[in-house]
C-alpha cells in the first residue's frame, strides 16, 4: 500500500506548493501591486509605522500577505504611534 503525504507544503522562497496558490510573503512589488501605489510609497509607509513592518529575511525583505489584508480590512491604521 503507497501512502501519500496530502499535507499542503509551503517552499522555502514562501510559495505554497500547491496548485495556483498564491505566495504566503509577499515582495515590496507584490504590496505595491495590492495597494496601487509605489514601491517607494510603501517603503515610506513601513519606515514612518503606518503600515505593518517587514519581515526580514537575511538580504530579503518580505511581508505577510495575511497581515496585509488585516491591515487592509482593518481600514489601514496606524500601526505604531510617530512621535512629535
Amino acid at each position: 500500500m503507497d501512502a501519500t503525504n496530502t499535507a499542503t507544503v509551503e517552499r522555502i522562497d514562501g510559495r505554497d506548493a500547491g496548485p495556483g496558490s498564491l505566495p504566503a510573503m509577499l515582495t515590496v512589488h507584490e504590496v505595491a501591486r495590492m495597494l496601487s501605489c509605489s514601491v517607494r510609497t510603501v517603503r515610506r509607509l513601513a519606515d514612518s509605522g503606518r503600515m505593518p513592518r517587514p519581515i526580514k529575511l537575511g538580504a530579503l525583505v518580505r511581508w505577510s500577505r495575511a497581515t496585509i489584508h488585516q491591515w487592509v480590512s482593518a481600514g489601514c491604521p496606524l500601526i505604531r504611534r510617530v512621535r512629535s
